[in-house]
């Protein structure tokens, strides 16, 4: 991951009021291109992007929901960590999928993640995603207390 501007440069954490803003992109193929990052820690507070099984620019596990989603929340656990959460602190989850045949899979993904979590969670049935081999896009949002 790599501190990001609008710009994509490096940069350190923002002063916020009372707390630092940390934003944090993971060099994916339209961060740049559409002016957003992976991941915002914000005061207690951590939030992705929405994560796809983009690997390296390529769409990892065509035609597979649950592998994708598994894939999508590695990417977004992956990306909390470098903002100092864990799969525990996930209070939220939001999960977009292009069919409704593949609600029980990717939901049966999500539990394998956060059965034990338990965080609030939405899925929502879409028209579509960015690419057309995306099943599924994941966001994930974090609350860190004090740390």
């Amino acid at each position: 991951m790599t501190a990001v501007a609008g710009d994509g440069a490096r940069t350190e954490p923002e002063p916020s009021g009372d707390a630092a803003v940390t934003r944090l992109g993971s060099g994916g193929p339209w961060e740049a291109l559409y002016g957003y990052c992976r991941v915002v820690r914000a005061g207690q507070s951590a939030i992705t992007a929405g994560c796809t099984s983009t690997v390296d620019g390529r769409v990892a596990h065509v035609g597979d929901a649950a592998a994708q989603t598994a894939q999508a929340i590695r990417i977004g656990l992956d990306a909390l960590a470098e903002v100092g959460a864990g799969p525990a602190d996930v209070v939220r989850t939001r999960m977009y999928v292009t069919d409704r045949v593949y609600a029980d899979e990717v939901g049966r993904a999500h539990n394998a993640v956060f059965g034990a979590v338990r965080p609030v969670a939405t899925m929502v049935v879409v028209a579509g995603l960015i690419d057309p081999d995306h099943l599924v896009e994941v966001e994930l949002e974090a609350w860190l207390g004090d740390r």
